[in-house]
């Protein structure tokens, strides 16, 4: 668990957290070690398994949560029963109870499963999210390589996968954490499925700004 300016964030592991400031907004649960805690706003980024696992999203709502997601989950998280749900495509925004929420763009640039099809399509419209708690600007990228449409983000926090293989390489998050120069990183997206604690370090190294590698919880 880290603090910062009065907003808790914590690691549930891979590309899990929950942040808190009277709302609470967890995004992206999958294999949660314990049950956090029940969300305000449940935040989506794409259809994939280890992001939507609805085992882990059954654990963390009730009939008051808000989704937020993309399209390619429509399908499936109608089926649950949410107080409110936004879909939305990369470049809209929406405003929950004082929380600001953007959805960015997520993809793939270097990354494929077979070439030409990299492994999250631009064309397929995941996201990242940025979060603005009173003023505080939190960048959850998602699944993505350093895409040109972060440099515009000015986030004061920003968590970023660092694996590779399906994200990001930490010296490829490290890059990304230049050029969007964050107060604080917190690197994500490894010793679940890919990648190992070895991933975070080499990004901690190499990272021009304050990093904090935390513990799932």
């Amino acid at each position: 668990m880290f603090d910062f300016q009065g907003i808790t964030i914590r690691w549930l592991g891979h590309d899990g957290f929950l942040i808190k400031n009277g709302k609470t907004v967890v995004v992206d649960p999958f294999k949660l070690r314990s049950v956090p805690g029940k969300a305000d706003i449940l935040l989506i980024s794409h259809e994939h398994f280890d992001h939507m696992s609805i085992e882990d999203i059954k654990k963390v709502i009730s009939e008051k949560t808000i989704l937020v997601s993309c399209l390619s989950c429509k399908e499936e998280l109608s089926k649950i029963k949410f107080a409110k749900t936004k879909f939305l495509q990369p470049g809209e925004s929406v405003i929950l109870d004082n929380v600001t929420i953007e959805a960015v763009p997520a993809y793939n640039i270097n990354k494929f499963r077979e070439p030409g099809k990299p492994f999250h399509p631009k064309e397929d419209g995941k996201l990242g999210f940025v979060l603005q708690f009173e003023g505080v600007r939190i960048y959850h990228a998602g699944d993505t390589d350093f895409v040109p449409e972060m440099r515009d983000l000015k986030p004061d926090i920003a968590l970023l996968p660092v694996s590779g293989t399906y994200v990001m390489t930490a010296a490829e998050a490290a890059s990304a954490a230049r050029s969007i120069s964050p107060k604080l990183a917190i690197p994500m997206h490894y010793s679940s499925i890919v990648g190992s604690e070895r991933d975070a370090l080499e990004f901690k190294r190499l990272a021009p700004c304050e990093v904090q590698i935390l513990k799932p919880e």
